[in-house]
């Protein structure tokens, strides 16, 4: 891991933060060697920023609240060629970006989710579950595409990425992602990741209340019609990598 700006072929792992003081020392850990870890503070009051410093990372801040708006500053802040995104709770490992990487840069996909696999009963609660479960479904009314989650990890390219013009700034960012990357053509692809119970409290969908204001802003988001783009906005062109 390194703090200068990498190489316009690195990678860059957008890590929204807000209270993650305890998880951090793990996940900065497992960011691969040679990648760039981008903390994005959200407004931490537990040293949160100042350990990522510490600890590697180069910290962004986001004064906004918000999920997306942290991940949306992240990916604004990032300047390598591929954009990884990862919460920063030790809940998913990013080392397990590492294929999602090769699969973009080989060209097969545009957009690589991973699939949350819980690996102990209290890593995802029901009511959590069921959320996604619901917007998966009505995901897949809007789109068509056949996805089983709409997790936190992802890669994709980061000019590409802009390009989208993402504008949701809550809960429903990692969705917004997907339905326009759908409506702009893109392959989209879903493996099986680990989901592991999180370090503190979720902020989001650690009670019914959270999850169901996260279903509510990404049903906002499915609601919306396809986007018109002022100009053509194909998928990602993918020339052979070999950096």
């Amino acid at each position: 891991m390194t703090t200068t700006p990498p190489p316009p072929q690195g990678v860059d792992v957008v890590l929204p933060c807000l209270n993650e003081a305890e998880a951090l020392p793990w996940v900065l850990d497992r960011v691969p060697a040679g990648w760039r870890a981008l903390v994005v503070d959200n407004g931490s009051t537990d040293g949160s920023a100042d350990l990522a410093r510490a600890l590697g990372a180069t910290v962004v801040h986001e004064a906004r609240r918000g999920f997306g708006a942290a991940c949306h500053a992240g990916l604004t802040a990032a300047t390598a060629d591929v954009v990884c995104f990862c919460d920063c709770d030790a809940s998913l490992d990013p080392a397990l970006l590492v294929p999602f990487v090769d699969e973009v840069r080989s060209g097969t996909a545009d957009l690589v989710l991973g699939r949350r696999r819980p690996q102990s009963r209290g890593a995802w609660p029901p009511h959590a579950r069921a959320g996604n479960l619901a917007l998966t479904r009505l995901l897949r009314r809007r789109t068509g595409l056949r996805l089983h989650d709409l997790g936190p990890l992802r890669a994709a390219r980061r000019e590409p990425l802009l390009a989208l013009g993402l504008t949701d700034r809550r809960s429903g960012y990692p969705l917004q992602m997907v339905v326009r990357a759908a409506d702009a053509g893109w392959r989209i692809t879903e493996h099986d990741v680990p989901y592991r119970p999180r370090a503190g409290t979720s902020k989001v969908t650690g009670t019914w209340r959270g999850t169901w204001q996260a279903v509510r802003d990404m049903s906002g988001v499915l609601r919306d019609t396809p986007r018109l783009l002022t100009e053509p906005a194909p998928a990602p062109a993918h020339p052979a990598d070999r950096s």
